[in-house]
């Protein structure tokens, strides 16, 4: 079947001006002409042009496409496998960026606009940022993670820094109930499992027993979280996630 260049140019997508420039430089010249000259566009040439675009998409220039096409070795199969990897190449990275955009509109969502001397004086080397991910996927759409992104909204530099100097105070005093060999299911670290049950309660959202617990599991299999705990006392992130399991369960 012959196509002319407007039927062409509209079945692709692509504009009469761009058939014509692909035809001047050889990349795509179609199959025959009219009987008064016009240019006649066979099935052949369609599936050349799918290629050219494919190519394109993918940020070939026109004269290396000319020269993948015009191999009289190439393989069409081989081609789409090209094409394939390539585009699997690239939707790997459009994906790392969706993350990375998704991270700074969760970081503006949570008011942490701060330049990176606040952002340091505020968080030092723990990003709160990091863990904006793992909360999306626990509790993305439901209440407790509507309920913090609320309250957080609201949040500026004096906020943080007074919720910085809570969480210090409250690192401060487990260590020392850890380092004194009280056991993690004693009075004492229980009280402070329920404390640190609270500070989410004030700052984030209403952390139920059940919550506090999963975090607790979290903190064990999350090497961010991990790596939180453990630059504060090496050995409190199994203490901690130890105390607030015998606390929700001495509580329940």
């Amino acid at each position: 079947m012959a196509y002319t260049v407007g039927q062409v140019a509209k079945l692709a997508g692509v504009t009469v001006r761009t058939l014509h420039h692909y035809d001047e430089i050889g990349l795509l010249s179609p199959g025959g002409r009219s009987s008064t000259g016009y240019r006649r566009y066979d099935d052949a040439d369609l599936e050349r042009l799918q290629l050219v675009r494919y190519y394109r998409e993918l940020g070939f220039p026109l004269d290396q496409i000319a020269g993948i096409l015009d191999d009289p070795t190439a393989d069409p199969a081989a081609h789409l496998r090209r094409q394939h990897e390539l585009l699997s190449v690239r939707i790997k990275r459009l994906q790392e960026m969706v993350t990375a955009i998704e991270f700074a509109l969760e970081a503006r969502k949570m008011n942490i606009r701060l330049t990176p001397q606040e952002r340091f004086e505020v968080f030092g080397d723990f990003d709160p940022e990091a863990h904006a991910e793992e909360a999306e996927q626990r509790w993305g759409g439901g209440a407790a993670y509507a309920e913090s992104n609320r309250r957080v909204s609201r949040y500026g530099k004096d906020d943080w820094l007074r919720f910085k100097r809570e969480n210090e105070e409250w690192g401060r005093r487990i260590v020392a109930v850890m380092s004194s060999g009280a056991p993690a299911d004693g009075a004492e670290a229980m009280e402070l499992a329920e404390g640190h049950r609270q500070i989410i309660g004030r700052w984030f959202y209403e952390c139920s027993y059940e919550i506090h617990t999963g975090l607790a599991d979290l903190y064990l299999a999350d090497e961010r979280f991990t790596a939180h705990y453990e630059s504060i006392a090496p050995g409190l992130t199994a203490y901690l996630s130890e105390a607030i399991h015998a606390n929700a369960v001495s509580r329940a």
